[in-house]
């Protein structure tokens, strides 16, 4: 249980791909316009992440090392293949928000970096959620990232649900900030930079605070007195 909690840990905040690694900026400063958007992309990225760890994790001592890169790569073209296919047939206006990025996720750093660094050298179960969590832990700062970016830039929230769920939620809009104008910046990939730059200092602001409490805890103990 210690090594899954490990991974959950790793995954959503200690090597965070998206504030901590910088991995996959590309669709990260592209499609984080709206929550919608930051969230769907986030989910099928952890869903490639999570098949593609798992399909490599019970081959990988029959695949021989100086081919591994390829091999890999054709078993993540495939995954992400099928997971278009999918959003095209059940989503068809989400994918063509989403359009050229869906297929990117074939060339996405963090997929092939997590399958050739922790897939190929542990058993399916371990590789399968720390594929799912380190996707997860993206879908977190896309979401985070897109709501700051569509707030600033539009005033509302989860606009374009229906583009994801159907014309029922056509409607299903929070208007953040009323009569609002919008602010241009947030929208243009400058306001992404500005917005990702923001995450990362918080990140690290956190980080440092928790580091700075540790001394005191250990040197509070050693000074209590004996009975």
């Amino acid at each position: 249980m210690n090594q899954f909690k490990n991974i959950t840990e790793n995954g959503i905040w200690k090597q965070n791909p998206g504030v901590v690694q910088l991995l996959g900026l590309c669709p990260t400063l592209a499609v984080t316009t709206t929550v919608v958007n930051g969230v769907s992309l986030g989910l099928a990225t952890a869903l490639v992440m999570a098949a593609a760890s798992g399909a490599v994790s019970p081959v990988r001592k029959f695949v021989p090392n100086e081919i591994r890169l390829p091999v890999f790569i054709l078993v993540i073209a495939a995954l992400v293949t099928v997971i278009d296919l999918l959003i095209h047939a059940f989503a068809e206006p989400l994918h063509k928000v989403l359009g050229i990025f869906i297929p990117l996720i074939v060339v996405n750093c963090i997929v092939l970096g997590r399958v050739d660094a922790f897939a190929a050298k542990n058993p399916p179960l371990p590789a399968i959620w720390d594929g799912f969590i380190m996707g997860i832990g993206l879908t977190l700062v896309l979401a985070t990232l897109g709501g700051m970016r569509e707030v600033l830039g539009k005033g509302t929230l989860f606009s374009g649900l229906d583009l994801a769920l159907g014309e029922n939620f056509k409607h299903v809009v929070f208007t953040i900030i009323p009569d609002y104008q919008g602010f241009l910046l947030a929208a243009l990939p400058p306001g992404a930079f500005l917005g990702l730059a923001f995450l990362i200092a918080a990140h690290n602001w956190m980080e440092q605070r928790k580091a700075a409490k540790k001394p005191t805890t250990t040197a509070s103990t050693s000074l209590k007195p004996a009975h």
